[in-house]
């Protein structure tokens, strides 16, 4: 049996905007009304934690209740005829969800707390509030297991060397403005095919080498999978 072609797919926020979850970069730097640099950076967990641990909850709260989409569903589709590795800078559990068996979160995950002591130390909570007083099992107070703006994300290099094998990138939902996510795509040889959905000209993006599919990501995906179909079949 032939080596399966590797695909790999780096998906941002627009592929959950279509099951209905919001983006802080469409409603001017707000996540449902709370300014990002107070919730999403550590020298805000340190002035009010439980602000920020009432913002993570209710954003998994409407994780948990969202549904994977018609993306979702097409990435796992490929999986068939390719060997699918997704990277997503998307903290919610969709692309598990919808049967993607392959999966690496770059900036975290809402189903998942981690001891302010050890980051190394996590747990998984699936759908529960953390509340001021949940500790882990070293005596830390949890957070939320999400890579904030200035952390490390440590999982990049990881992904690095995943696009490096790629026989096929695609990217999908993101703008590729926020690095060193953004950074990914440069890791991708010459000789990979490569493909950008995205219903937009995203900006400081050459489109150069690229397919373009001018189209949202439910609606992309039909259309990549039906590309790729004539052109490996």
């Amino acid at each position: 049996m032939p080596t399966k072609r590797k695909l790999v797919v780096l998906s941002g926020a627009g592929i959950s905007a279509e099951s209905g979850l919001s983006t802080f970069r469409d409603s001017g730097g707000l996540w449902v009304g709370y300014d990002i640099n107070e919730v999403a950076t550590l020298e805000g967990w340190i002035r009010d934690p439980e602000q920020v641990l009432n913002f993570y909850n209710l954003r998994r709260s409407q994780s948990c209740k969202a549904q994977p989409n018609k993306a979702h569903i097409g990435l796992v589709e490929l999986e068939s005829e390719f060997d699918v590795q997704v990277i997503t800078q998307n903290v919610d559990d969709l692309h598990e969800r919808g049967g993607s068996s392959k999966v690496l979160h770059l900036h975290g995950e809402l189903t998942k707390a981690r001891s302010v002591n050890n980051e190394n130390l996590i747990s998984h909570i699936g759908d529960k509030p953390i509340r001021l007083g949940d500790l882990a099992s070293d005596g830390g107070q949890l957070r939320p297991h999400i890579v904030w703006f200035g952390e490390m994300v440590p999982k990049l290099e990881d992904a690095s060397k995943l696009v490096e094998q790629a026989d096929i990138l695609v990217v999908i939902g993101t703008s590729l403005v926020v690095y060193p996510a953004a950074s990914l795509i440069h890791y991708a040889s010459d000789n990979c095919k490569k493909y950008i959905i995205d219903p937009s000209n995203p900006e400081l993006f050459s489109f150069e080498g690229w397919n373009h599919i001018k189209e949202t990501a439910t609606s992309g995906i039909s259309k990549l999978i039906q590309d790729l179909n004539t052109y490996y079949g």
